[in-house]
């Protein structure tokens, strides 16, 4: 019985591990393709401490060990991937927006493991209302410095029916640390209120903030958007219409921007299905509603105006395709407009969940350099 245990416990540590390197084919996987990818350390440090356990002079013995060996190798490659990426990140994000480094290198090793420090800040709720909307609420988090802060507009994903803000509070801790305020936003959601209330609605609670600068010791000439996925293209579509020039910069992480593409290639359906989520928030296909489409898209929004952008998206993200960024990213080049697309090999949707992560520390050290640059 043991060996048959020991050969099972083996072969299920290898298939997780696998899923740092092969796309999670089903949403159910998901979570265990995030902690393969950006845990993926943790993963191998179990798989080695199991070699000993499932060694014996059986074949199965033999089979066991080799399997929890090849597991620790593969679910290491993800930090040999990110080691790669951290090594170039300060050079590519100086030739782009400046020379404005945070304190931090890209990736610290011992941070994987003790984690980064974070301060602990309770968050003020503070309700806000669209115009003929419901009363909506945001966190907000003061910054810990003397001088009036400037904001991040934090927008969560969830594919615009769904979420909030209480899953990536990490981030806000943060950056809280670093002199930004953070506004983490809740909104209205798809299917009830479609496109473009979201939008709508982040424009309103910039206005509440405004009105509340005083008290709330903000800069109210100095905002930067910042969305995850579904939140990312409501941050580009925001950034890109407002013709504000309070709007410093947008960060997307992993966000859709081009809607018709989105449409045209959902991706696999057994993961999300994406012509349901673009139905609710959009009303149907791109046929039915062409103008919906044309208008939510930020790669059709982009202009010589649009404010200085950042893009992270990992390359084996099974929910929103790394094309969205490439293409927007190209766009923008194409535009004049100061932006920089950093691509992660090795990361799947939600790389940043866990902040010590290898995307969790690349995506906190980029999104600082970036707001040091266009706060300055």
């Amino acid at each position: 019985m043991r060996p048959l245990f020991c050969l099972g416990t083996s072969v299920l540590l290898f298939l997780v591990a696998l899923l740092a390197i092969v796309p999670a084919p089903a949403n159910f996987l998901f979570l265990f393709a995030l902690l393969a990818t950006e845990e993926g350390q943790a993963l191998a440090l179990i798989c080695l401490c199991a070699v000993p356990f499932v060694w014996s002079g059986t074949w199965s013995g033999h089979i066991a060990a080799v399997l929890c060996l090849a597991a620790a190798l593969i679910a290491l490659t993800p930090l040999f991937r990110a080691t790669n990426v951290a090594r170039t990140l300060p050079q590519d994000i100086s030739k782009v927006f400046g020379h404005r480094k945070p304190e931090r290198p890209p990736l610290v090793a011992l941070d994987l493991l003790r984690g980064l420090p974070l301060p602990s800040v309770k968050p003020q709720l503070i309700k806000y209302k669209s115009a003929g909307g419901p009363e909506l609420e945001m966190d907000f988090y003061g910054a810990q410095t003397p001088a009036p802060s400037p904001v991040i507009i934090a927008i969560h994903g969830g594919a615009w029916n769904s979420g909030d803000n209480k899953k990536f509070t990490s981030m806000d801790h943060f950056f809280t640390a670093r002199g930004f305020a953070v506004a983490d936003v809740l909104y209205r959601l798809a299917p009830q209120s479609p496109f473009p209330a979201a939008s709508i609605d982040i424009h309103a609670a910039m206005d509440a903030l405004r009105e509340r600068a005083d008290t709330l010791h903000i800069d109210p000439d100095r905002f930067v958007l910042l969305g995850r996925s579904a939140g990312g293209q409501i941050a580009l579509h925001v950034a890109y219409t407002a013709n504000d020039p309070r709007i410093r910069g947008v960060v997307s992480l992993y966000g859709p921007t081009d809607m018709i593409q989105s449409w045209e290639h959902p991706g696999n359906p057994w993961v999300i299905d994406m012509k349901a989520v673009l139905t609710d928030y959009l009303g149907g296909s791109p046929s039915q509603f062409p103008e919906q489409y044309t208008e939510a898209s930020p790669i059709r929004l982009a202009n010589p105006s649009s404010p200085p952008t950042l893009l992270l998206h990992g390359r084996r993200d099974e929910f929103i395709s790394a094309y969205h960024s490439v293409s927007l990213a190209r766009r923008l080049t194409e535009l004049g407009v100061a932006n920089l697309n950093i691509p992660l090999p090795w990361a799947t949707h939600a790389f940043d969940y866990f902040i010590s992560s290898p995307g969790g520390q690349i995506s906190t050290y980029a999104i600082e350099t970036f707001l040091n640059c266009v706060l300055k």
